[in-house]
């Protein structure tokens, strides 16, 4: 699947969506914010409405799915019930193990590395984290788990909850760019 989206269910925590969508885009990403649903937007955990890019419809007609690179993420934001409604949309968990497969890269915060990633086959042996008390999801499948603010193994991006939400966002602008780049929206912020 080419580009990079991130993706919005109703339950999701608001830091992590917005603030990481924020960083590609200072960072010079087209990062499309898609709802799951065909409503168009999304109700946060903290109930705030937010509208996206578009919706799943829309998505499902205009998404490229030739050519996939690591550089086209899928981005999942954490949140409760957020990152189980994301993981309840067949659909989506579908393309995600096809964009993976096919050398995708994805990335989530928060309750969604264990909720969301914790699908992927073959994440054994990979370094990843996530909100504390979901690690459980992640070590039966033979992950190891990290405390870390942000995990990056390959083509998986972790981050641990709302507070590293600025760093996890870095992360993935340094994977799809550069680490020049990152250090210089990085600086912009006053970071």
């Amino acid at each position: 699947m080419k580009g990079v989206y991130m993706f919005f269910a109703d339950g999701f925590e608001e830091t992590e969506a917005l603030t990481t969508v924020d960083m590609l885009r200072r960072g010079g990403v087209d990062v499309r914010m898609v709802s799951i649903t065909d409503s168009g937007s999304a109700m946060s955990s903290h109930k705030i409405h937010i509208m996206t890019d578009m919706n799943f419809s829309e998505f499902m007609a205009s998404v490229q799915l030739d050519g996939t690179t690591d550089k086209d993420f899928m981005i999942f934001p954490g949140g409760m019930p957020g990152s189980a409604n994301l993981a309840g949309k067949k659909e989506l968990m579908e393309l995600m193990l096809k964009h993976y497969a096919e050398g995708g890269s994805v990335a989530a915060i928060c309750a969604a590395p264990s909720v969301v990633l914790s699908l992927l086959p073959g994440i054994d042996g990979k370094t990843m984290t996530c909100y504390d008390g979901f690690e459980q999801a992640l070590t039966d499948k033979g992950v190891n788990h990290t405390r870390d603010g942000v995990a990056k193994d390959g083509r998986i991006i972790t981050g641990r909850g709302a507070g590293h939400t600025v760093a996890f966002g870095l992360e993935i602008l340094a994977h799809i760019k550069d680490r020049a780049t990152a250090d210089t929206v990085a600086r912009s912020i006053m970071l």
